[in-house]
């Protein structure tokens, strides 16, 4: 759309802006500006921009908090074309944005959406108009919304994995979707044909297939249990190993943040908890036996009987996650320990 387009750059010219203040205040002065004292600089440049004077003033308000998460005097600049150009991003402040005539109503315009949730429910706080890799362009916006807290009442461990992408300790799997690896075929053609429209397409559809099935086993979950407990298995480090591809489609990260956030809307207990040695110790009577599958070798063990107990554990990954659950109760299995690797 020309004039989101034209806003977007704005935008990048806005935030570049800021970038070279914030620097130069450093370097000159060793001050590092605030929001606020950015805003001295920046009053009035909102209409000669075509931007909302409030834009201009969450641009710096956004610049100001990743400078401080990322620690570092200056952040990557917006670039507005060429290869490696940023996507459209047009932050709206709370009321700055309102529905309108059946349309969103924006510094002085309207803009056209689809509306899937019916925002005229709603009032608009804050808000923000991005674009995909596709140039496709999305309002993204936080309304308040009554939400009857869940009653389920089910406590649950969670084991993450390959073979599966989540292993709940009552049995409930959600098998791993090969979101990747099922049009990695199709995408390498479309490389090698350099149609890069096809590619962005493929990898839009990949990661659309991915989040929605997430999104969907996650809130089943969150409708049904008190208290969620995962493993605290790290996809990053992972993802440097030959298992790469198959950790980064399994989206061991993106379950956990929608977890996280899903829970705590709902009120309900979601932990990240140790899982050293959950594999190899017994569910049942919480001991290391000398059966235990161990190491490497031993990841082909899908069975086993604990030799202290008797007990046969028809699935390792349950019989984790069951341990996970324990852990995340607080009671540790004998053989667990906060210091030992898995």
């Amino acid at each position: 759309m020309p004039l989101l387009n034209s806003m977007a750059r704005s935008v990048n010219f806005v935030w570049n802006f800021v970038n070279e203040l914030s620097q130069r205040s450093i370097k000159e002065r060793g001050v590092f500006l605030s929001a606020y004292d950015v805003q001295k600089y920046t009053n009035g440049a909102g209409k000669d921009l075509g931007l909302h004077s409030q834009t201009v003033q969450r641009i710096a308000v956004e610049y100001t908090t990743r400078r401080k998460q990322f620690k570092k005097a200056r952040l990557n600049w917006r670039k507005s074309g060429g290869v490696r150009r940023s996507l459209g991003w047009i932050p709206v402040n709370t009321a700055a944005a309102q529905w309108k005539n059946g349309q969103v109503y924006h510094n002085g315009h309207y803009f056209k959406v689809w509306d899937s949730y019916g925002l005229s429910q709603y009032t608009f706080r804050s808000a923000s108009f991005n674009e995909d890799a596709r140039g496709r362009w999305y309002f993204n916006v936080v309304v308040d919304v009554e939400v009857e807290p869940p009653k389920g009442q089910d406590r649950i461990g969670i084991d993450l994995g390959l073979t599966d992408t989540a292993t709940c300790s009552d049995g409930t799997k959600l098998e791993a979707g090969r979101f990747y690896r099922g049009l990695e075929e199709k995408l390498a053609i479309a490389q090698r044909a350099r149609n890069k429209t096809q590619v962005k397409t493929i990898h839009a559809k990949i990661a659309n297939r991915r989040k929605d099935t997430l999104h969907k086993f996650s809130r089943e979950l969150v409708n049904r249990c008190g208290e969620i407990y995962v493993g605290n298995v790290s996809s990053l480090k992972l993802a440097k190993t030959k298992m790469a591809k198959s950790v980064l489609d399994a989206g061991w990260g993106q379950l956990k943040t929608m977890l996280d956030y899903k829970c705590a809307h709902a009120g309900i207990v979601f932990k990240e908890v140790n899982e050293a040695y959950t594999t190899q110790t017994c569910s049942c009577c919480g001991a290391l036996p000398d059966s235990r599958p161990r190491g490497i070798a031993g990841l082909g063990i899908r069975e086993w009987t604990c030799s202290a107990c008797g007990v046969t554990h028809s699935d390792r990954d349950i019989n984790a996650a069951k341990n996970i659950l324990a852990v995340g109760h607080g009671r540790l299995a004998v053989g667990i320990t906060a210091s030992l690797g898995r």
